[in-house]
């Protein structure tokens, strides 16, 4: 069967538009708000556009990754639990890994998707987060092989050889059985080195650190555990500590930027990385889960407080603030942009936000900025699903780095904002796409009775290389490709 294409931007259009009269005339009343002004079957943009566009087989999507190999651009898309029908192969697959070819970004090609760990479509696995190293970047990786490492679960880890994205081969496989969960990992092509996040029995949080080398993916190697002091097994502040999980590591050259907390109790720690890896020099085993040996990395634990979440904690190192350049100090700052996640439909929570972090001083962290979308610009309350951010792009490219970030914002979509001035962050452009017949329903429950809306989930995001934006969709809506127009492309360094 040949590979399935993704619509052009006038076929979607009109898709769209024809399922979404259909759904109107049967569903209006109790799926789509009643809000002025408002079309879900309409994209809303500003300073930005859509390019391409990819169904990814109807899946819940949650972490796009976009890898260069050879003259060749291939996104791998983690995903949720649940299944769809996988037309390629002709059959119901358990939600894996899709692998769509994005070099031409207006044509994505979807190449293969990799079922979730059961197989057999019956919506029991996952496989949500994905990274990718080449080779040849690898310290014992073979030449011009790729490799993607993705999360399944309750069923570990695994490595696939990706060198032909259209037909990926199972590698090798770590912690197969007796994990509770994983989720989002990091892994260094440079040296080798993963910090996966698991679930591992006797520890406190539903997630944690395993770091392990996988220098060379056929034979991965278990370096340690690690969390908060306080949530390895036994320890008697254990039931406490479980309130802070884990959800993920950012590492830049010897420092790790870990996010625990998603919507509460978020915690911000700064490792020095070659202290977690090498261990304890002090004590017989320095990979041993005392409270010695797992405070001997950390420069710096930072408690956000019970209202916000550090779901992502992503480093923007050597920023040069204009507005200080008169100044004859300071003009240079460390930033962590911390986002957390909205986790709750209809705002029934504590709103989530991005928030600006000087660790110029690590020992002395502090925040100095904060960016949100206002409600009322949207009614996104009224509007159905999620509202509030979740996560933002974590590539580095010099094309975006310490001038934009994108937010994946729920039903705001997606949003670009200026940080050129970390105090005062400023949005420049954004783009939330139009809901199509594949978009699920998301509900509450109001006075005992379930309302549902059906409404855009832009989930995660990433951009690449060449400056693209890539938002993935939790209610099912698939892939949206956008770039940056007018006023917002001239923040970036295209």
């Amino acid at each position: 069967m040949r590979p399935q294409k993704s619509l052009s931007h006038k076929k979607l259009h009109a898709v769209i538009l024809t399922a979404g009269l259909g759904a109107i005339a049967v569903t209006a009343t109790a799926q789509v708000p009643d809000i002025p002004g408002y079309n879900p079957y309409e994209e809303e943009a500003q300073n930005m556009r859509l390019v391409g566009y990819n169904d990814l087989q109807g899946r819940s999507a949650y972490q796009p990754w976009i890898h260069q190999q050879g003259d060749r651009w291939i996104a791998y898309i983690g995903h949720h639990n649940g299944s769809a029908q996988n037309p390629l192969a002709g059959r119901v697959e358990s939600n894996g890994t899709s692998i769509v070819d994005v070099t031409d970004p207006a044509n994505p090609e979807y190449l293969f998707h990799i079922p979730g760990t059961d197989g057999d479509g019956d919506g029991n696995s996952e496989a949500q987060m994905v990274r990718t190293c080449a080779g040849s970047d690898l310290p014992e990786g073979e030449n011009g092989a790729h490799y993607l490492l993705r999360a399944v679960g309750p069923f570990g880890h695994e490595i696939w050889d990706v060198t032909d994205p259209a037909d990926p081969e199972l590698v090798s496989a770590m912690e197969s059985t007796g994990l509770r969960d994983t989720h989002k990992n990091w892994w260094e092509c440079d040296t080798g080195i993963a910090y996966l996040v698991s679930g591992v029995e006797g520890w406190a949080p539903r997630r944690m650190t395993q770091v392990y080398d996988l220098s060379n993916p056929a034979d991965p190697q278990f370096i340690r555990n690690f969390g908060l002091p306080g949530q390895q097994p036994g320890a008697p502040d254990h039931e406490r500590m479980s309130e802070y999980e884990l959800h993920g590591p950012i590492a830049v050259g010897n420092r790790i930027y870990f996010g625990y907390g998603t919507f509460l109790n978020g915690v911000i720690q700064i490792v020095d990385r070659d202290r977690l890896v090498r261990g304890n020099p002090a004590v017989e085993d320095p990979f041993e889960p005392t409270d010695e040996n797992l405070e001997y990395p950390v420069i710096k634990t930072m408690f956000t407080g019970p209202r916000l979440g550090a779901h992502t904690a992503f480093p923007v190192l050597g920023m040069d603030v204009e507005e200080f350049a008169d100044n004859t100090e300071g003009t240079t700052r460390d930033m962590l942009l911390v986002v957390g996640e909205s986790l709750r439909n209809e705002c029934r929570e504590n709103r989530q936000m991005m928030y600006m972090v000087d660790i110029t001083d690590e020992m002395l962290p502090w925040s100095v900025g904060n960016y949100q979308v206002p409600e009322e610009s949207g009614s996104f309350c009224e509007r159905g699903g999620r509202f509030g951010t979740h996560s933002s792009n974590e590539n580095m490219t010099s094309i975006y780095y310490g001038n934009i970030v994108f937010l994946a914002y729920f039903n705001g979509g997606v949003r670009a904002v200026d940080i050129r001035n970390p105090w005062s962050p400023q949005e420049v452009g954004y783009y939330i796409p139009p809901i199509t017949e594949a978009t699920d329903v998301r509900c509450v429950q109001i006075d005992g009775v379930e309302q549902c809306k059906t409404a855009i989930q832009t989930n995660n995001l990433e951009v690449d290389n060449r400056g693209y934006v890539y938002a993935v969709d939790r209610a099912n809506t698939g892939m949206h490709i956008v770039e940056l127009t007018g006023a917002a492309r001239d923040v970036a360094n295209f």
